[in-house]
């Protein structure tokens, strides 16, 4: 196990580091790297067959770590006082440890994978529970079009509560980009289409889900396979768009086990 090291500066080169990160939405994109904080996301990490590059406990945290959080780092384990892990978090009440992982290479858009496909959607909060259904219903991967919240921005980590290392991520893409996918391509609307709970689900297949406010651009709307909503017996206008990825991506989950 790596012997940890005590940091007691503010201005040294690592915390300038995990500060940037921890408080740019974007910074991860010049790093290639992101800072996860917190027991849980830490454990997500390690469950998925992840080790951090560094560790980074405050005393307490250190004291009580168990043993493969302590011996998870492949480079460095850093100890430092509660008052610099404070000046890091980017949390009301700051955590008593976090994990400085290398992000994996983009390889692009995986062709026949079980997708969501989020276009311009711009609500951290949004996002991450988005990529918490993905995970849990089968999807493997997401892809982010351009205007789309920062797939890895600290905000949309802590939503999506681990379920980033299960999945393909690529963002940026344009809707031309799209056009190697070789599986359906599902967009849901509030007024057009079938019903989601009549309607024949594809499998493997590509569900789209659009900005907040605007919905899905027209070009995927031109694209299409299906078009699906929501049945609304209560009378309300739309869902919210996590909500609504949430029902999409259950009915292709209990399609398939169904």
């Amino acid at each position: 196990m790596t012997e940890p090291q005590r940091i007691t500066s503010r201005d040294n080169p690592l915390l300038r580091q995990l500060r940037q990160l921890a408080q740019d939405n974007t910074a991860y994109r010049k790093q290639g790297a992101v800072w996860l904080e917190g027991d849980h996301l830490c454990r997500a990490l390690l469950a998925r067959g992840h080790r951090p590059e560094v560790a980074v406990f405050t005393e307490a945290g250190w004291a009580g770590a168990a043993d493969a959080l302590r011996r998870a780092a492949q480079r460095q384990v850093v100890l430092l006082p509660d008052a610099l892990m404070a000046g890091i978090s980017g949390l009301e009440s700051p955590a008593a440890m976090g994990f400085l992982w290398r992000l994996p290479q983009q390889h692009g858009v995986r062709v026949q994978a079980p997708a969501v496909v989020l276009d311009r959607l711009q609500d951290a909060g949004n996002v991450g529970s988005i990529l918490r259904s993905a995970a849990a219903f089968g999807f493997t991967q997401v892809l982010a079009l351009r205007g789309t919240a920062a797939l890895w921005s600290p905000k949309v980590v802590r939503a999506g509560m681990g379920s980033h290392f299960a999945l393909h991520l690529v963002e940026g893409l344009a809707v031309d980009d799209l056009q190697a996918l070789q599986v359906p391509l599902l967009v849901t609307s509030s007024h057009l289409g079938d019903l989601l709970h009549r309607a024949a689900l594809p499998w493997p297949c590509a569900w789209v889900m659009g900005h907040e406010g605007q919905g899905v651009g027209e070009g995927l709307m031109a694209r299409a396979s299906a078009h699906v909503r929501i049945a609304q017996p209560g009378g309300e206008e739309s869902l919210n768009v996590a909500a609504a990825a949430a029902i999409c991506l259950h009915a292709s989950a209990a399609a398939r086990v169904g």
